[in-house]
């Protein structure tokens, strides 16, 4: 069938098994959304016009979809009558076809063993059949699954069958793709050889043929060839750009991925799309364009990260890992590198685990950790050794080098490093040669090793790094980094040549500065290949677009927009309901609306998926009570067909042709799991025909979403309601503990005095009512009594103002006087009658509001913030050795709110803490002034009374609190006061 054209009618099944075995290799995103739109409508054998097409080409578009697709077809294909089936052996075929979409999906999902002995199978039937065109199709596959095994000898005679069974299927576009990716691969052993065989042959492809998209159109307008043009596009473009960048011309390759990128999006070759997205951000990045290599990065990751594939994924995470590390970002390329590895490691044969390796090995080298380094380069050889790629044998070889020198064994780190420069100078690959020779003027830098042969310059390094800066001079487009010129610089001062060191310094300056306009340079050539690949794209979409116009003329007046328009409307409105009775209410009234209907219901299904519960129902506008179903209805039951769709996940619909009522029921589901039932009923047969029908499959869709999200919904907040009860629980204990820890000290001392008054009082009566009292110990009674008098007026007091900080934690709204200030006139107030405490310490303060800043708030409470940051600086932030500073500031970022900033310089706080200190009662300097109750106070002052957000940042060297607050305070009810939990 031609891509783009499809039936008025239902195919028989001979036609529809002949159609899929002549599918082209990929399809364009046009074609596909035709097999969409006309699925929908089909039924029982006729749907395998679509489904065939369909399932092939979403195989890597959305390889789940695809898959269920396959079994659906395959399920159809059993099911066929064998007289109106061709004979079984195409048959057999078909079916070889439908295996390979379900191979591709294991292969993709890492499942390697699985998805090889599916392709196997598939192979052997397609061969039977003599089916050259899906024999090749099978061996491209079992090509992909050997290199995701690190069978790389596999792969080039899987590769080689794939072109030999195209060219006996006189299938030039498939050959054309073996070869390609036969190049792409030979490149990497040996550049020039491949260029050798290849380069001709697809450069004529490039200018004269149809393989290229920007002849396309001159060499063929049908959408058949576009399809396969650009398919190609892919694998030709791919080896070019892989071909430029060994050979250093970075720019070149970079436009030929993009190329690659395009061409494969557009075809649905979503891996191939993410592995030229990750290429064009290497190119940008050896181009010292990394900001722009990590947009590319990001870019393959956004289109990785949904599809869960394996190795897609990894490779993704670990370029993106080397971006940051370039970035300087090395936690978080850390972080990357190892979720990429842990994802790879079953693929370990793979080059994108050696890929890895490197980046593991070079990050490591940048954290100082030369001995990991060391593990993980010596790793990397073995795996170039195995894979035959001598670019890996070069880059292992100078990672060596530059870790044993750190670790002191200079005659070992000179040997890798020789070895390195050797083998990157022999692969004319000048990036590594730079970078080996930088290793070379290392080790000499650190060691005192014996000049190199024929030696001219004034010592090694400076011999070294003058090959490398002849190398650099030999990549167009290159710009030297700054670093580079810094060490020659460097060298030439130590040296004592100082004439040439300020040369080069003055070359490592306008390096830095030709990288800063590089960068736009950069952007600017890949905004225009860019461009220049949309507009390809545009112009071959308008040739196709017209090739088809007239084809879709018939079924585009039969569409009735209007209907479909306002059913996107309807589910917009279902969608966004998070309640479950409204879902229910909002879709009776568009069913009712929209179809002859006078039952309609909704069955849930329960966890297990086996029995199903009435949920809602109206019949004749009377709503029926909602009840369990017997799982075992008898036939005639009205619950019957609801089970019957249930168990099946299939539509089941009653026509009426016996003269009964017309049904459609329809299973509601997200994903696998199945919700429930929709069910209507009309009393005239007939009633459902395909509009009606599409129009209640699309309900049922949009039900199934809404419902699903409606549970989603309750389940966070019950989660939600039992994690707020857990919190105030919690708080309120802890609040409790720290109430009574500290207020259990100065009474407890208090009682202990008072016990021991009261004893010496009851001596000093019976000494009264006894022989007599001397004058004496009169006296001492009463130094006695007034010693334990201020030590009890100490402790009560001491215990009274624990009481009352503690009454401050719930801000009393009644208290506070609420007015119209300056900002700076109050700030400074507060400075000044804190400033002797903070001299008197040693420390200072300063302040910087502007003038015209007024707020309509409490200044009270606002200085009470204020002076207790303050304290608690003075109290935690300082040592008593080192004198420390203070910087209170205000400023408007937003209309309406003002940030206010307090910053200090001490030791900062521990991260251990951070989540903590606003806690009642949390301190660290317990007995040594410190309450737990300032930070506290300040938090519910101004989360409560002034409206606002209070946020902390610390290191080790000082800590910054913000405040976030509204320029005008928000009205409170007087007789409320505000919350003591947070």
């Amino acid at each position: 069938m031609p891509q783009g054209n499809y039936p008025r009618r239902p195919a028989g099944a001979a036609d529809q098994l002949s159609q899929g075995l002549t599918m082209e290799m990929f399809a364009l995103d046009d074609d596909v959304a035709g097999w969409e739109a006309a699925l929908p409508p089909l039924r029982g054998q006729a749907r395998l016009a679509a489904l065939l097409p369909l399932a092939w080409h979403l195989r890597q578009r959305d390889s789940v979809r695809a898959d269920l697709l396959a079994g659906e077809a395959l399920a159809l294909l059993a099911e066929a009558d064998a007289s109106a089936a061709p004979d079984t052996t195409r048959r057999q075929a078909l079916a070889a076809r439908l295996h390979l979409v379900r191979a591709e999906a294991l292969w993709l999902d890492g499942q390697l063993d699985a998805a090889d002995a599916l392709a196997e199978q598939a192979w052997g039937a397609l061969c039977a059949a003599a089916e050259h065109a899906g024999c090749a199709d099978a061996h491209w596959l079992r090509a992909w699954i050997a290199v995701d095994r690190g069978d790389h000898r596999r792969r080039d005679a899987e590769l080689e069958q794939a072109a030999a069974a195209a060219v006996r299927a006189g299938d030039r576009q498939r050959e054309t793709i073996a070869e390609a990716a036969l190049a792409r691969w030979a490149v990497l052993h040996d550049r020039h050889r491949a260029a050798q065989r290849w380069s001709a042959r697809f450069a004529a492809d490039r200018s004269g043929h149809a393989d290229h998209p920007d002849n396309a159109n001159n060499a063929n307008n049908n959408a058949n060839s576009n399809n396969a043009n650009t398919g190609a596009a892919v694998w030709i473009n791919d080896y070019l750009g892989l071909s430029a960048s060994l050979a250093s011309d970075f720019g070149a390759a970079a436009g030929h991925y993009i190329r690659c990128y395009e061409a494969a999006l557009c075809s649905g070759q979503l891996r191939s799309a993410m592995t030229a997205a990750t290429n064009i951000g290497e190119d940008f990045i050896i181009l010292n364009d990394l900001h722009s290599a990590l947009e590319w990065m990001q870019c393959a990751l956004d289109l990785a990260r949904p599809t869960g594939w394996p190795r897609s994924v990894g490779a993704c995470l670990m370029h993106t890992a080397d971006a940051m590390r370039r970035l300087g970002r090395l936690d978080a390329a850390e972080e990357l590198l190892q979720e990429a590895l842990a994802i790879l490691a079953p693929l370990a044969g793979a080059r994108s685990y050696a890929i890895a390796l490197q980046y593991l090995g070079e990050l490591a080298l940048d954290r100082a950790d030369y001995a990991r380094a060391l593990d993980a380069f010596v790793q990397l050889e073995g795996r170039a050794d195995v894979l035959g790629h001598p670019d890996f044998g070069t880059v292992a070889r100078r990672g060596q080098a530059h870790a044993l020198s750190f670790l002191g064994r200079a005659d070992e780190a000179q040997q890798a490093a020789l070895q390195a420069v050797r083998l990157a100078s022999e692969q004319s690959n000048a990036a590594n040669h730079i970078a080996a020779l930088r290793v070379m003027a290392i080790i000499h830098t650190r060691h005192d090793l014996p000049p190199p042969a024929g030696m001219s310059a004034l010592n090694a390094t400076l011999h070294y790094l003058q090959q490398a800066l002849a190398v650099a001079a030999t990549i167009d487009g290159y710009t030297l980094p700054g670093d580079l010129l810094d060490a020659l610089a460097r060298e030439y001062a130590r040296a004592g040549s100082y004439a040439q060191a300020y040369e080069a310094a003055l070359a490592a300056s306008a390096a830095r500065d030709k990288t800063h306009s590089q960068e736009a340079t950069n952007r600017a050539i890949a905004m225009q290949v860019h461009h220049q690949t949309e507009h390809a794209r545009a112009e071959g979409q308008h040739h196709r677009e017209l090739a088809a116009a007239e084809a879709r003329r018939a079924e585009l007046l039969q569409q009735t927009g209007a209907t479909l328009e306002r059913l996107s409307a309807i589910g917009q409105e279902i969608t966004t309901h998070l309640e479950r009775d409204a879902v229910f209410q909002t879709l009776d009234r568009h069913v009712h609306a929209l179809l002859p209907a006078t039952t309609y219901a909704v069955y849930l299904s329960d966890p297990a998926g086996l029995a199903l519960r009435r949920a809602y129902a109206v019949e004749a506008g009377r709503s029926l009570p909602a009840e369990a179903v017997d799982g075992q209805a008898a036939p005639g039951d009205p619950h019957a067909e609801p089970l019957r769709c249930l168990r099946e996940r299939r539509e089941v619909a009653l026509d009426g042709a016996d003269g009964g009522p017309s049904a459609l029921c329809v299973p509601l589901l997200a994903g696998e799991r199945a919700l429930g039932v929709m069910t209507v009923r009309a009393a005239q047969p007939g009633a459902y025909g395909e509009r009606e029908r599409l129009i209640f499959r699309t309900l049922c869709a949009y039900g199934a979403i809404a419902l699903d999200n409606a549970e989603a919904y309750r389940q966070l907040q019950d989660a939600q309601a039992q994690l707020v009860s857990q919190e105030k629980l919690a708080a309120l204990g802890s609040l409790m503990a720290g109430v009574a820890h500290e207020l259990n000290t100065p009474i407890g001392n208090s009682l202990l005095i008072a016990s021991t008054l009261q004893q010496k009082t009851d001596e000093l009566e019976t000494a009264l009512n006894g022989a007599g009292l001397r004058r004496s110990e009169l006296a001492a009674y009463v130094a006695d009594a007034q010693k334990a008098t201020r030590l009890v007026m100490r402790g009560l007091g001491s215990a009274a103002d624990l009481v009352n900080s503690f009454k401050q934690v719930a801000v009393d709204r009644t208290t506070e006087q609420r007015r119209l200030f300056n900002l700076q006139q109050v700030v400074h107030e507060i400075v000044a009658t804190m400033m002797n405490r903070v001299r008197g310490a040693g420390h200072t303060i300063e302040y910087q509001v502007a003038e015209a800043l007024a707020m309509d708030s409490y200044p009270g409470p606002f200085g009470q913030v204020i002076t207790n940051f303050i304290n608690n600086a003075l109290l935690h932030a300082f040592s008593r050795e080192r004198p420390g500073r203070m910087w209170l500031s205000a400023s408007t970022p937003l209309e309406g709110r003002v940030q206010v900033a307090f910053r200090d310089d001490g030791g900062g706080i521990a991260p251990e803490h951070l989540t903590r200190i606003f806690d009642p009662f949390f301190t660290t300097k317990l007995g040594q002034g410190g309450s737990g109750l300032g930070l506290s106070i300040s938090y519910n002052i101004v989360t409560s009374l002034l409206g606002g957000q209070i946020h902390v940042s610390s290191s080790g060297h000082g800590t910054t609190f913000t405040l976030d607050l509204p320029l005008v305070a928000p009205q409170h009810d007087p007789a409320k006061p505000a919350a003591i939990y947070h």
